[in-house]
């Protein structure tokens, strides 16, 4: 295992508990939420996970994806002109644009939350999730550093 292996496993980890608590929280704990808790509980308890989920996304993942990025990149000789570049760049490019999109979402998703905004809370949510989604699909295309 070389340092560059290590590098890029905390960063597929990151995304992976990333996103996989997305999906969690969506397809396990919501529906489970709302089928046994009435709507003050339910609202009290996805408050509290998202506000943990939340926290731990800004103390730990985003900190980790940042800096494993960063680094992957500096590896692979990446400069912003070759981000025009087909291939790789190219791809990086979209994947960096599709993540801003998931920071902004998950940003709003928050802010609608907690000023009890929640069909817009939802909106938010879902597009956090999908473009997640649409992230790990174009991290797929691009080759090991």
């Amino acid at each position: 295992m070389t340092l560059w292996s290590l590098i890029r496993f905390l960063h597929v980890l990151a995304a992976t508990l990333w996103v996989g608590g997305q999906l969690t929280v969506s397809l396990v704990v919501l529906p489970l939420a709302r089928r046994r808790l009435d709507a003050e509980q339910r609202s009290a308890l996805l408050r509290a996970i998202g506000g943990r989920f939340g926290r731990v996304t800004l103390a730990v993942l985003l900190p980790v994806q940042l800096v494993t990025g960063v680094a992957m990149a500096w590896h692979k000789g990446l400069t912003w002109e070759s981000l025009l570049q087909p291939g790789y760049g190219r791809v990086l490019a979209a994947k960096l644009l599709l993540f801003g999109v998931v920071m902004a979402a998950a940003a709003a998703h928050g802010i609608a939350s907690g000023r009890g905004h929640p069909a817009l809370a939802r909106v938010m949510a879902i597009t956090s999730l999908g473009a997640s989604v649409g992230v790990v699909l174009l991290a797929t295309a691009l080759p090991a550093t």
